[in-house]
């Protein structure tokens, strides 16, 4: 593990040596992908670091507790016993930190909360809950843009969707997702029984922008026309109904209906 962490410590100052030279900056990709990584082995080496201050301090120490001055023997053990208990803890966090990491950690997320089971308290356990989303997502210097959001007649929230972003959002707030259950008296409730509601979180990746292009002779346009009852023998009425579009090679079809008119014709 150790050899590992030297390796990445060694990465990291390659890192910075790069970060400081100014014609980085005329790449902006390469910059942005320096940084990055740079900023993701910044946690390892900062414990690493540490971890090796510490070990250094306790063989210095552990030298000094065999010396002839029995003050600096008593201080030395002070210091050991102090100094111990700290490297295993780092170990493990060494270890953690060095886990595989999942690549949608750094994401930005659309957060939606939607109240289930218990009527209008399960919508003020909604609302209870966007707001603790957006205190600690202020805590935590991110930004909520709230996209949709519909209200209930008693101050909750029966849906609301908003996008969250700032550093490593999805990584903080993945595990969130699925049912919130709450048993409480709600203030709904006049004679002191406890409700049970649930609400339904879900935590999802903001997906890339991506440019696309769908040329209009890719297309498969299909017309269906079905047949409709004449109104009188003179007037017959046709409908075009639904066109299906897409394009062959994805079989991926967007279904489009028109209004009923008693003549239409496809443009």
């Amino acid at each position: 593990m150790f050899r590992k962490l030297d390796e990445i410590e060694n990465t990291f100052l390659d890192l910075e040596k790069e970060l400081s030279q100014p014609e980085i900056f005329n790449d902006q990709d390469r910059y942005r992908k320096v940084t990055k990584s740079h900023s993701e082995l910044g946690d390892i080496v900062k414990v690493y670091r540490e971890y090796k201050e510490l070990a250094q301090e306790l063989e210095n120490n552990r030298e000094m507790a065999r010396d002839d001055d029995a003050d600096i023997r008593e201080m030395a053990k002070a210091e050991i016993a102090e100094i111990e208990p700290k490297l295993p803890e780092l170990e493990e966090q060494l270890k953690m930190l060095m886990l595989p990491k999942d690549p949608l950690d750094d994401k930005n997320i659309i957060l939606e909360i939607r109240a289930g089971t218990g009527g209008d308290e399960a919508a003020l356990f909604a609302a209870d809950l966007f707001r603790m989303y957006t205190r600690y997502a202020e805590h935590n210097g991110w930004k909520v843009e709230i996209m949709s959001e519909s209200e209930s007649g008693v101050g909750g929230l029966k849906e609301v969707i908003a996008n969250v972003s700032g550093d490593k959002v999805y990584s903080r707030l993945k595990y969130e997702s699925g049912t919130h259950r709450v048993q409480r008296v709600p203030a709904t409730e006049s004679q002191g029984r406890i409700h049970t509601s649930a609400c339904t979180v879900a935590i999802l990746p903001e997906a890339e922008e991506v440019d696309l292009e769908i040329r209009n002779e890719d297309l498969r346009i299909d017309v269906f026309a079905p047949p409709v009852p004449a109104v009188s023998r003179s007037t017959p009425l046709t409908r075009r109904s639904a066109s299906p579009t897409c394009p062959p090679a994805w079989w991926f079809p967007v279904r489009m209906k028109s209004r009923s008119s008693r003549t239409s014709s496809r443009p």
